[in-house]
């Protein structure tokens, strides 16, 4: 019996992009933080980018290569910017301020319209809800949560960055079941990725994963093999309660039975 209900966040409780605004917005606010803390690299916001760009492409060879989530400390000081003589003492203290301003400056996030009334409607079913989120910060995915009014709905909110290990990990899933005292049998995993979402929930042995489309799907996916395929393709975040509402009808037990019901993710955005 479905029991439980986990979201990943930007990209599907929220849309999330990244365009040329905000990528130079972002690399403005860093450069002005660090000079607001005396940290002053006297170089010009176009190779301070190239740099950053650098860094953040060292350390997704890392992150993809081992699933593994580093804290902002780490990611910061000895991936991001070490092309610069920061001494440790004095950039770490900031990198959890950073890794915040990071992700709420570096992606444009909005709320999906209709989350709160899918998710009231969850509540209403009795489904525990939960988070499970790749993010480079500890704290931002919280203060988002509460930002958009939906942070009380969810009794779980596990984040990569504070248990170092990211979806499609399987350590990830577990810790969010057991935070929640559920079986995987009796999960519905949410997200817009193969790679990251429907695949780490299928191999963990959630009863069901849907996917939504959002505008960093084909780019996250592209390229890799397809170990598993939705059960369910949704373009309204809100179609996800019929579907948990059916599925709670029919008392479904095993992720058999969903599979004449597919929908091929070739017709959505997958």
């Amino acid at each position: 019996m479905i029991t439980t209900v986990m979201f990943d966040m930007g990209g599907t409780l929220e849309d999330i992009y990244v365009d040329d605004a905000s990528e130079e917005a972002a690399i403005r606010r860093l450069d002005e933080m660090l000079k607001e803390n005396g940290i002053d690299l006297k170089t010009d916001l176009k190779t301070l980018k190239e740099s950053v760009d650098a860094g953040w492409d060292r350390y997704g060879v890392f992150r993809d290569r081992t699933d593994i989530e580093l804290k902002p400390v780490q990611i910061w000081c000895d991936y991001v910017m070490t092309d610069f003589d920061i001494p440790k003492e004095k950039l770490a203290p900031l990198c959890e301020e950073i890794a915040h301003m990071w992700e709420v400056t570096h992606f444009h996030r909005r709320l999906r319209p209709r989350v709160a009334e899918m998710l009231e409607g969850l509540q209403g079913l009795g489904m525990k809800l939960g988070v499970i989120s790749n993010t480079a910060a500890q704290l931002q995915v919280f203060d988002t949560l509460e930002e958009y009014g939906i942070r009380g709905y969810f009794q779980d909110v596990t984040l990569s960055a504070a248990v170092c290990a990211r979806k499609p990990a399987g350590d990830i899933f577990t810790i969010s079941m057991r935070q929640l005292r559920s079986k995987p049998e009796e999960c519905v995993y949410v997200g817009d990725t193969i790679s990251r979402d429907i695949i780490g929930s299928k191999r963990a042995g959630f009863a069901a994963a849907i996917q939504i489309g959002s505008k960093l799907t084909r780019m996250k996916d592209a390229g890799i093999v397809r170990e598993y395929e939705p059960d369910y393709f949704v373009e309204d975040i809100y179609e996800v309660l019929p579907i948990v509402k059916d599925l709670v009808g029919s008392r479904m037990v095993t992720p058999e039975p969903l599979r004449s019901r597919r929908i091929p993710a070739r017709q959505g955005w997958g």
